[in-house]
């Protein structure tokens, strides 16, 4: 049954947001951060303190599409109190891994014993530090963040042998909101 849909999300107070061109931007103390609104069916506006979204004619998949992009905004939000932090740590056990960050991307060599090196791409506004075998990535947006850390992470992913044995890579070990 399609039914008129509504869902609003409260504005905190001394962020400020801009609705322009389908681009949701929030900032505050100098910290900007964005995001898509463009969504088939579903209208994005800001009225007042609030930011809504509603959709004319919308079924169970609308509803559901609605409550994601709410998940996001309210990730916005606290991306602009507290920047998310992933950690990720190297593991080898036979080959040394060297990394290094070179214009926007991190560069893993001699995995495995590998001669050509693998890359994993850092996305635009993620701040990545290396310290040993420690990988820091840190951003005001946690979708940047979270899949610039997965990147990372993918790169090192063995095929065609056994993971039981073959145990070397760079895994998460510390996300936002959980402690794995």
């Amino acid at each position: 049954m399609k039914i008129a849909l509504t869902e609003k999300v409260a504005i905190p107070s001394g962020v400020s947001c801009e609705l322009a061109s389908g681009m949701l931007t929030c900032s505050k103390n100098g910290v900007s951060v964005s995001r898509s609104m463009l969504i088939p069916r579903i209208v994005t506006e800001i009225k007042g303190n609030e930011i809504i979204l509603s959709c004319v004619k919308g079924n169970k998949k609308d509803y559901k599409t609605i409550k994601s992009y709410v998940a996001h905004i309210n990730n916005l939000f606290s991306g602009l109190d507290k920047k998310a932090v992933y950690e990720l740590e190297a593991c080898n056990v036979h080959f040394p891994i060297t990394m290094k960050i070179d214009s926007g991307r991190l560069l893993i060599n001699n995995f495995l014993g590998e001669k050509n090196p693998r890359v994993a791409v850092i996305l635009p506004n993620v701040d990545v530090q290396l310290k040993g075998a420690k990988i820091t990535v840190t951003s005001a947006d946690k979708d940047a963040a979270g899949q610039t850390a997965a990147n990372i992470e993918k790169a090192t992913k063995i095929r065609n042998r056994d993971r039981r044995i073959f145990q070397d890579g760079i895994y998460i070990v510390e996300r936002p909101g959980r402690k794995d």
